[in-house]
């Protein structure tokens, strides 16, 4: 992106405003990955009953409804675009803090869910290299990456989405055809997927959807780019708007398939990397088992598509959770003599990219991908109940008391509210966990919260890098 020079800021580099909508809606595509349904399908299944369409729909409605709320907010707060923020500012610095803390927790998890789901989909080309030998290999993988300051840039990540784009069409058409060549089945078959009256159970399915948001998780990132954009005002929450649909209308459309395909009463042979399973019984005999399923070739083009964007998502994420450490270190919110270190050499958070590394190596052993998803969905519902709150106050309460004021922050957070709810207890458990523990720590920290507030905005690696589209990493998405 080019800079403008301002000559009433001592000729200083500026952002010009030139990002259009569509830029946007590319951007958030980019940033969730349009297969991002396909490594949670097995485990949505599975909690949902064979309902996953429906979890995805269930869980678009909640993220609308957070992403008109996101979207007015970053009008407020162009450039700080958090929740931690939007809650500190429109309530206390101390739920600030609390939403924050939730934030951390999601940045900590993303990089060891993608080392888990990495590690199992390497063990589907390779069978004979053990699960521990891969985690292994892709936390040193993550770490060694961001150690040399090796990033994706804007150009690759557009490639990379467009390749997976040609392979979800592929899977449709081959889908399609594997689908046509059935026995005739009557119209309630194609029911199936969103409403299957032998195994339909509304609790169930709510958990299911609990895991679904996975789904959408980057959607916020587009409101970082506020002080880049044409018409902010509107096209910041058009966008955002608009990728929560797109995403969703595909994710759904995937799903669908993949459920007439594979129906609920045949167990995958790995649930955690079912959706090549399923690629792979689209592309092969009704009644393959499960090993020659792996040899067919859709099987492996889907599963090694999914392993490149998660190897992409993974690196990513595991800088982001160093450069949230580092901005703690920063503002001496940890200690910053290792946690606000930079290597004068790369310009890297050094410290904490190892730090980072050990934590998911640990991780990728002691937690399983479907816990791993359901603790970074607790900490993610507790931050866009935090912005639809937010919105609801500065808009409805502060503002004009109008239904378009009322009804899209209480419906979001409604919903969200009840998707928290519906998470498996070990999620909840574990995730309560963390939030006592960040809780005690920033009381200690702030002197009953009464100090300066600890602060959870990521900065950024360099100013020159935030200027120029072609230095974006992509964000996890998840």
């Amino acid at each position: 992106m080019a800079t403008a020079v301002d000559g009433n800021n001592g000729g200083a580099p500026r952002l010009r405003r030139t990002l259009t909508l569509w830029d946007l809606i590319i951007y958030g595509i980019i940033l969730i990955q349009p297969t991002a349904p396909m490594p949670v399908f097995g485990v949505v299944s599975q909690e949902a009953r064979g309902h996953v369409v429906t979890a995805i729909l269930i869980a678009m409605i909640a993220m609308l409804f957070t992403a008109i709320s996101y979207g007015r907010m970053a009008r407020v707060y162009p450039s700080a675009g958090s929740a931690f923020t939007y809650v500190g500012q429109e309530f206390n610095p101390a739920l600030g803090y609390v939403t924050g803390w939730s934030m951390a927790m999601d940045y900590m998890l993303n990089p060891i869910l993608c080392t888990i789901w990495c590690a199992k989909a390497a063990g589907n080309i390779v069978p004979d290299v053990p699960y521990a030998v891969w985690a292994l290999g892709f936390a040193v993988l993550f770490t060694a990456l961001n150690l040399r300051g090796i990033r994706a840039s804007a150009r690759t990540n557009r490639i990379l989405a467009a390749a997976m784009g040609l392979v979800i069409v592929i899977f449709f058409a081959v889908a399609v055809r594997f689908i046509l060549r059935l026995a005739p089945h009557p119209a309630s078959f194609f029911r199936l997927p969103f409403y299957d009256p032998a195994t339909f159970s509304m609790p169930a399915v709510f958990t299911g959807t609990s895991i679904a948001v996975l789904t959408y998780i980057g959607f916020d990132g587009i409101s970082t780019l506020s002080e880049e954009v044409h018409d902010p005002r509107r096209n910041v929450l058009r966008a955002t708007v608009l990728v929560c649909l797109i995403t969703g209308v595909l994710a759904s459309a995937e799903v669908y398939l993949a459920q007439l395909i594979w129906p609920h009463s045949r167990p995958f042979p790995d649930v955690d990397t079912a959706f090549s399973y399923v690629a792979g019984q689209a592309a092969s005999a009704a009644d393959s088992p499960a090993n020659v399923l792996r040899t067919v070739w859709l099987f492996q083009l889907v599963n090694l598509t999914l392993l490149i964007a998660s190897i992409g998502s993974g690196s990513g994420a595991h800088l982001g959770a160093a450069r949230l450490l580092y901005g703690m270190g920063r503002s001496e919110a940890l200690p910053r003599s290792f946690f606000g270190a930079i290597d004068a050499k790369r310009g890297i958070p050094r410290n904490n990219v190892v730090f980072v590394g050990g934590i998911v190596l640990v991780g990728a052993f002691v937690l399983t991908y479907q816990l791993s998803a359901e603790m970074l969905n607790f900490g993610a519902l507790i931050a866009f109940m935090g912005v639809n709150a937010a919105a609801f106050k500065r808009f409805y309460l502060r503002g004009d008391r109008t239904l378009g004021n009322l009804v899209p922050p209480l419906v979001g957070f409604a919903v969200c509210l009840y998707l928290w709810l519906s998470l498996r207890s070990p999620a909840k458990i574990a995730g309560s966990v963390w939030l006592v523990a960040g809780i005690l720590y920033g009381a200690w920290k702030t002197r009953g919260f009464r100090g300066r507030v600890i602060s959870f905005d990521v900065p950024p690696e360099e100013s020159k890098q935030h200027l120029d589209p072609e230095s974006r990493a992509q964000s996890p998405g998840e």
